[in-house]
């Protein structure tokens, strides 16, 4: 019998690869699961000069569409308010900024770990 998914940890597993690709690709990891009251950003980074705010969505099936659909526009308000947040914190100074959206489609699961996936990343997602 399978088992059941626990979202939550597919979700981190689903943002621990999007971390690694990120990294890969030349970005600097900076904060991850930043909280401002209940709104959350999955993935700070810098590449190059400019501070990316970065949405993970990881899914097991296309059902409900692509991962990054699931990054509605009261999603990208909710990312925005924390993305202020932070700036107003730590930002020293103007800078570029920009939202990117990781998606991950799982292809293959492996005793309840992803083993296999297509990542999207959609860079200047949406803007504020």
């Amino acid at each position: 019998m399978k088992e059941p998914h626990d979202p939550h940890r597919l979700g981190m597993e689903g943002e621990q690869i999007a971390a690694d690709y990120l990294v890969k690709k030349g970005y600097r990891v900076i904060e991850r699961n930043y909280r401002f009251h209940r709104n959350e950003i999955d993935i700070i980074a810098l590449h190059g000069r400019t501070l990316c705010f970065v949405e993970v969505k990881t899914r097991l099936s296309s059902a409900k569409g692509h991962p990054a659909e699931a990054v509605t526009v009261p999603k990208q308000h909710e990312i925005i308010k924390a993305a202020r947040a932070y700036l107003a914190l730590y930002a020293d100074g103007e800078c570029d900024c920009r939202f990117d959206v990781v998606a991950i489609q799982v292809q293959h699961m492996e005793q309840q770990r992803i083993s296999a996936f297509e990542i999207d990343h959609f860079t200047d997602a949406f803007w504020a």
